[in-house]
Order: structure tokens, then C-alpha cells, then sequence
């Protein structure tokens, strides 16, 4: 199994150009996009558009990347929109990313050079198994990949680049939509839908090979403040209120056998605390809450403040706020009002002679969102892996399927109209 950084076709040399431009999004940053060096990659992308004879290409003020591929069939077709984020998680880092192909695997442990202690291996990423004989792609070692959501803008700027040599094939207007911070929740905060103007969409940022998903986590966010009260520990007795203390009840009062990421899979929701700080006087944690069900995730926020009122009132000389915020919701609310468009994209999944594998996302997309902002809009595969670590990895051959599926959903749209 050899392993290089040489490019041996355009789509491998796209995607190795874009994971070495550092992209992290900033969960602390008020500003959009939440780091300016997503910019590079959008400045970069819209060049590439142009070059391409997108005309219209261009990166606008907050860091989002609109393009357009004119029809040229003489049917109304609806315009669709193809999308993927240019943002890579904070949770691992993200710059100097140095991509390896490793050539024809064969089920043998990945070896990432700059860090001997991380080892991809088949027993812990069961979708290996499929990819005997394909070329896998993974960072060095000291790094996250970027293949979420790299792959995904690859395999889209490929679709474009084969539909636009390849006239003869028909479509609808395509609109293409690059989006900063999805990543940290943001993704679509300040998308132009006017500028946008498509009818259907679909995000490129799933994971397994042949995978369309058209239902996510409903999403809520919560902050809760504590105000304890302070003393002089040594003479703190009957006086002090440790706001830290408080918190740490709290926490350990929630359920520990249900409603945590860890012990919870398929369509079971959670509470999770995400960071916590404090002192003695003041402590605050920050939550995320999670179900694929509006009424469960309802109760989920109830339980939450329940559990706080009850720890509370242990502690009359300190008080508290819990603000729980709505952040997306299913998109599977919208999607089931229609049907075809997710249908189109099974079908296209098919006429690649891929299995169809229907999922949900234990997540969310900027199809979540972007659903109910008026363009319904399911995630397709992109072939990215173990995403926000430094095991992640992507096939260049599904990397190619999923190119492919994008060039088949413009023909059957099309054909359709």
C-alpha cells in the first residue's frame, strides 16, 4: 500500500488544494463569518467558478460563495441548489493540514507519520471494510482532515466542471452556495435567499457511500447562570453558596443511564452540558438539547428546568437564570411535503449503481435550517469519515460517486420537468 502526495486526477487535486487552506470557524467569534481565513478558501473557490464560466462567481461581504450554471434545456426546470460549508470543526486542529493518499488499501492499519499514536484502523471504522482497492486520503497525524466538508465542495466544483465540458447533457439553472461556520451553528445566518433565488436543494455533506438523509435532530441551546453567594472560606459556615458546587449538582442530578450522547444512539435524544466555568459567586454551563421529535425535545428543556428548580431551592441565598433557545428543527417537518425531491435523489444515487441507504442524522445540516427558510433540502454523501479528529479520512473513489450522483440529480431533474 503506497502512500503519496501527488494528485493523479483533477478531483484528488482539488480536494488536496482545499484542505490545506485552514478554515476553522470560531464558536467565540460574534463576527460572520467567525474568522476571516474562511475567506481564503471562498476568494479561492470563486476564482475556480469563474474559470470555469460560472461568470457570476463571487464571495461576498460574510463569507458565502454564490455561483450560477445557466440551463440549457428548453423545459422549465425548477433551480436547484447544490451546498456544502467551507468551515472545519474547532474541535481538533486545523492548520498546516497535510494530506496523504495512501493507494489500493488493503485493510491494514493507516500509519499517520507525525503522530505514531494515531492509527486509523479497520476494527474501529467498520466503513473501511468496502473501500479494499480504493485510495484513501487522511491528514499526517497532527491534524483534522477537512474531508467535512472539503469533500463535499470537491465533488460539487467536479459536477460543475463535467456538466459545463459536457453540453450535451441537459439541465436546469444550478445555483451552487458555499457557506461559512456550519460548523459552529451558523452556517446559514446570513444567506441572500433573494440572491439564492433556487427551489429545491441539497447539501453534499453526508458520510457512507450512497447515504441520503432527509430527517435531523430538532436542536435547542441553553444557558444556565448561577449566582452564588461568597464568603471567606475560613469562616464560611451557614454563609457561603458555592455557585460551582451548585452547577456540579446539577449536572450529577440529570440522568445518567438516558439523555447523554454516550449511552443513546438511533433516534434517542439528549441533554449535554458542552462547557462549563465558574467561581465561587458566579458559574454557567452551556447545553445543548437534541431529539428528532418537537415534543420530546420539548420535554427535554422541562426536565432541565425542573432538575435546576429542584437543586435550587437547596440554595435560597442564590439565584439563577436558564435561558433555552431554539436552534434548528427536523427537516423531515418540511422535506415530507415533498416527496420527489427526496425520491430524485435516491434515484440518483441508484444510476450510479450504488445501494440507497435512507438515514437520519444524529446532527444537523444547513439543510436543517435552509428547509425551513424556504428550500427544502435533503444531505447526500459526500464520503467523509471519523470528521472532527485527526483520524478522520474520505475515499477518492467515493468522492468521485458523489459527483457523479450530482451530475445524475441535475439529468433527472431535467427529465422530470
Amino acid at each position: 500500500m503506497q502512500t503519496d502526495q501527488q494528485a493523479r486526477n483533477p478531483l484528488e487535486a482539488r480536494f488536496m488544494r482545499y484542505v490545506q487552506v485552514d478554515t476553522q470557524s470560531d464558536p467565540t467569534s460574534p463576527s460572520c463569518p467567525s474568522t476571516e481565513k474562511q475567506k481564503d478558501l471562498g476568494a479561492m473557490l470563486a476564482t475556480e467558478l469563474r474559470d470555469m464560466g460560472l461568470s457570476d462567481a463571487h464571495l461576498d461581504d460574510f463569507g458565502y460563495v454564490y455561483a450560477t450554471l445557466p440551463g440549457n434545456s428548453g423545459k422549465k426546470v425548477p433551480v436547484i441548489c447544490f451546498c456544502s460549508h467551507m468551515d472545519t470543526s474547532p474541535d481538533s486542529p486545523g492548520a498546516g493540514v497535510k494530506p496523504l493518499i495512501h493507494r489500493n488499501y488493503d485493510g491494514r492499519d493507516l500509519m499517520l507519520p507525525d503522530d505514531p499514536a494515531v492509527v486509523i484502523r479497520e476494527s474501529a471504522h467498520p466503513d473501511l471494510r468496502a473501500q479494499h482497492g480504493n485510495d484513501i486520503i487522511t491528514a499526517s497525524g497532527l491534524t483534522l482532515l477537512g474531508a467535512d466538508n472539503k469533500a463535499g465542495i470537491a465533488a460539487i466544483m467536479e459536477a460543475l466542471s463535467f456538466l459545463v465540458e459536457h453540453s450535451e447533457l441537459k439541465h436546469g439553472t444550478i445555483r451552487v452556495l458555499f457557506t461559512p461556520d456550519e460548523e459552529i451553528g451558523r452556517g446559514v445566518d446570513q444567506v441572500d435567499m433573494q440572491k439564492l433565488a433556487a427551489d429545491f436543494g441539497y447539501t453534499i455533506d453526508g458520510e457512507t457511500l450512497g447515504s441520503i438523509e432527509d430527517e435531523t435532530f430538532s436542536a435547542d441551546g441553553a444557558v444556565l447562570k448561577i449566582a452564588g453567594v461568597s464568603s471567606h472560606p475560613g469562616f464560611a459556615k451557614g454563609k457561603m453558596e458555592n455557585a460551582m458546587q451548585i452547577l456540579a449538582e446539577v449536572l450529577t442530578t440529570l440522568p445518567k443511564d438516558r439523555l447523554r450522547p454516550e449511552v443513546t444512539e438511533s433516534k434517542e435524544g439528549f441533554i449535554h452540558p458542552v462547557s462549563i466555568k465558574g467561581e465561587v459567586e458566579q458559574a454557567e454551563a452551556h447545553f445543548i438539547l437534541r431529539d428528532f421529535d418537537d415534543t420530546l425535545l420539548e420535554a427535554h428543556g422541562k426536565l432541565l428546568r425542573e432538575t435546576v428548580e429542584s437543586v435550587m431551592r437547596n440554595y435560597p441565598a442564590s439565584t439563577h437564570t436558564l435561558e433555552i433557545r431554539p436552534q434548528y428543527r427536523n427537516m423531515k417537518n418540511v422535506l415530507d411535503r415533498f416527496p420527489h425531491v427526496v425520491a430524485y435523489g435516491e434515484e440518483a444515487i441508484s444510476r450510479s449503481g450504488i445501494e440507497v441507504k435512507k438515514r437520519s442524522i444524529r446532527g444537523g445540516t444547513d439543510g436543517s435550517r435552509l428547509s425551513f427558510m424556504g428550500l427544502p433540502c435533503p444531505n447526500i454523501f459526500a464520503g467523509e469519515h471519523a470528521f472532527h479528529s485527526r483520524q478522520e479520512w474520505v475515499s477518492v473513489q467515493d468522492m468521485q460517486k458523489a459527483a457523479e450522483v450530482i451530475v445524475n440529480l441535475a439529468q433527472i431533474w431535467e427529465e422530470r420537468s
